[in-house]
């Protein structure tokens, strides 16, 4: 029988803005690999794309926890990349959950990710 365990985060996409740029890199380096940078960093509107990932990452993070697992998971352990399709899929240093789904959703202003975390 498998246990489903659910987080979910909104974030401020000026939150995220302000932080970048008074932080720089060290702040995205900090939160984001490489590759989510490129991805991000490849939008018309960059910030709102962090802002996603990062409602995501947090959302992975509450729904793992939510388990009882008491793994500490730091936010650039966390990866979330798109498929071919765009769908997001959750990588934890660096393997592939495919017990961790997710959704994403995003205005100018505000970020949203839903995380389910399927224990079985």
């Amino acid at each position: 029988m498998s246990n489903f365990f659910t987080g979910v985060d909104i974030v401020d996409v000026d939150r995220i803005k302000i932080s970048s740029d008074k932080y720089k890199n060290r702040f995205l380096d900090k939160i984001f690999s490489k590759n989510e940078q490129s991805y991000c960093n490849s939008k018309y509107n960059s910030h709102i794309h962090y802002a996603g990932k990062f409602a995501a990452k947090e959302a992975v993070m509450k729904s793992i926890y939510s388990s009882g697992e008491n793994k500490n998971i730091s936010f650039i352990s966390i990866t979330i990349l798109n498929d071919e399709n765009g769908i997001p899929e959750v990588f934890i240093n660096g393997f592939k959950k495919k017990n961790i789904k997710i959704s994403i959703s995003h205005t100018n202003n505000q970020a949203v990710a839903f995380a389910i975390f399927i224990n079985e």
